[in-house]
Parts: C-alpha cells; sequence; structure tokens
C-alpha cells in the first residue's frame, strides 16, 4: 500500500500539484520544493504571508549538500544525537525555490527516516515542502481528523496512510549560522 501511495503522490507532485501527508512530526502540506507554482499554491491555501517561510525536508546528506553551499559541522553533531524530529534553519540554499528561502538567506530543513516521506523523496530526487495542514494562524491538528475540510479540499491529493495516528508534535527547530551562531527557536 505504501508503494501505492508513494506512486499516487509522485504523479501529482511531478505535474505541479499539492498534497497532504504524515511526516515524521504531523501531518502537512507539501510539494516538490523546487516548483514556485506549486509553492504558491500552498500560500494561498494556508492564507499564509511569503514572508513566513516554510520547511523542507530532505532524504539524507546528498540531498542537503545539493541544497546548501556549507553545512557546518555542528549540524551534523544535533542531527547525530537529537533524539526527536528536529528542524534546522541552515544559511546560503541554493537549488531551491525562492520563496522558501527566508529574507537573511536561510531555510529550515529537516532529515526524515519515516518511509513515506523518504521513499518519496527518493522517487522525486528532490526536497519535499512541508507546512502544518491548517490554515495560518490556527493550531496544527493533532490528527487527520482535526484537518480542516477547506484543507482537505484544498490539495490536489490526501496520501491515504497514518489517518488513525494522533498525537504527532512538530519538530525541534534550530538556527545554525556559519559563523558558528547556535539559537534554539522552539524545544
Amino acid at each position: 500500500m505504501i508503494s501505492q501511495e508513494i506512486h499516487n503522490a509522485y504523479e501529482v507532485i511531478k505535474e505541479g500539484g499539492i498534497i497532504l501527508y504524515p511526516t515524521d512530526t504531523i501531518w502537512g502540506i507539501g510539494c516538490d520544493a523546487t516548483n514556485e507554482a506549486a509553492i504558491q499554491k500552498i500560500f494561498a491555501l494556508k492564507k499564509r504571508s511569503e514572508a513566513k517561510s516554510m520547511i523542507v525536508l530532505m532524504n539524507g546528506e546528498k540531498m542537503m549538500y545539493n541544497v546548501f553551499h556549507e553545512i557546518p559541522d555542528v549540524a551534523w553533531q544535533i542531527l547525530d544525537f537529537s533524539e526527536k524530529p528536529t528542524t534546522l534553519i541552515l544559511d546560503k540554499p541554493k537549488n531551491i525555490a525562492k520563496s522558501l528561502i527566508a529574507e537573511d538567506n536561510s531555510l529550515g530543513v529537516r532529515l526524515v527516516k519515516e518511509p513515506f516521506c523518504f521513499k518519496l523523496m527518493e522517487r522525486m530526487k528532490k526536497p519535499l515542502v512541508s507546512t502544518s495542514a491548517n490554515i495560518s494562524g490556527m493550531p496544527s491538528p493533532a490528527s487527520f481528523s482535526e484537518i480542516s475540510k477547506e484543507i482537505i479540499d484544498g490539495v490536489d491529493y490526501v496520501v491515504n496512510l497514518d489517518r488513525e495516528r494522533v498525537g504527532g508534535k512538530p519538530s525541534a527547530i534550530i538556527k545554525l549560522t556559519l559563523d558558528s551562531q547556535v539559537k534554539i527557536i522552539r524545544k
């Protein structure tokens, strides 16, 4: 079943669509992180200001090095020792849609091991946008049943996995600069 869902999601994403899918933390809305038009669909659906950037999921070091000019050594140490999903905000991204890059030329990324996301990106050969499945300013849904009809109806495909799972929590967020500054944004 997971392989069929990966296929279905991939077909939608490669055509510039947006999907609703389970991540390693909570349910997210996503698309190809290099497709500016698809990203704009997500901003519109969430009624979110473009000034508020979204994070990007990646499935390994190769993808990370394809998106960042430099990755501080401490980034790998944090990822190795993190006991829960951790989003890192890193400087100077490349090969990514411009609207995902924050004003300070940084990008939030999270490496995932969760099978659906990992294998979908393996098939896409590109990073995947991930933003909570809610209208901007509303609480993040803890389970699929809490996702609003407006969000469900607004995406091009809803992945049919993990719909019963509850209690997902957003990731920790840590900002790392190339000059070795570390700032914890969310624990």
